[in-house]
């Protein structure tokens, strides 16, 4: 049970100091740019996930990682890449911000899932082995900057929203 608390103690220490990171650090810099501007570190940063394929290796895991969740872990990190990379090479045409959305939705819909698999699965931290840091590091800060992606893509959409009223009068 102290292994289970030690984890779970561990993520929330990383978003509490991923959040304080990007709150005085990332944000303020993001917001002074263009969107696609603002996106592209974002997109880069998360071009890594396939980094959670580690998942699926033999011995940098235990073999008692539930594969269910080592597959969707892996595959939707994967999918999640893909996707980001799209969105950076397609920025900064409409078509880039449509991919940008699908992305950030996927993305955190991917992170979520994950954690109910892990949940659902009864995964306990020592399964993890080396992998032991991308939910512990990693995801935390994965999932606060899918909360900058949104908030960039929610406000430069009010922003276009006001200049296009603005110019119809």
């Amino acid at each position: 049970m102290q292994t289970q608390l030690a984890f779970f103690v561990s993520i929330v220490f990383s978003l509490i100091a991923w959040g304080i990171v990007a709150a005085r650090y990332i944000r303020p810099e993001l917001r002074l740019r263009p969107q696609a501007e603002a996106l592209r570190p974002l997109l880069i940063f998360h071009s890594f996930r396939f980094i959670g394929l580690a998942f699926l290796i033999p011995g940098v895991v235990s073999p008692d990682l539930p594969s269910a969740f080592a597959r969707s872990a892996a595959y939707g990190d994967l999918v999640a890449a893909i996707l980001a990379l799209l969105a950076l090479i397609s920025l900064p045409s409409v078509s880039g911000v449509v991919i940008a959305w699908i992305f950030n939705l996927w993305g955190t819909a991917d992170l979520f899932n994950a954690f109910y698999q892990a949940n659902h699965a009864g995964l306990r931290a020592g399964q993890l082995g080396a992998t032991y840091f991308i939910p512990t590091f990693i995801v935390p800060l994965l999932l606060i900057t899918h909360g900058l992606g949104f908030r960039i893509l929610l406000q430069h959409q009010k922003v276009s929203v006001v200049r296009q009223s603005r110019h119809a009068a």
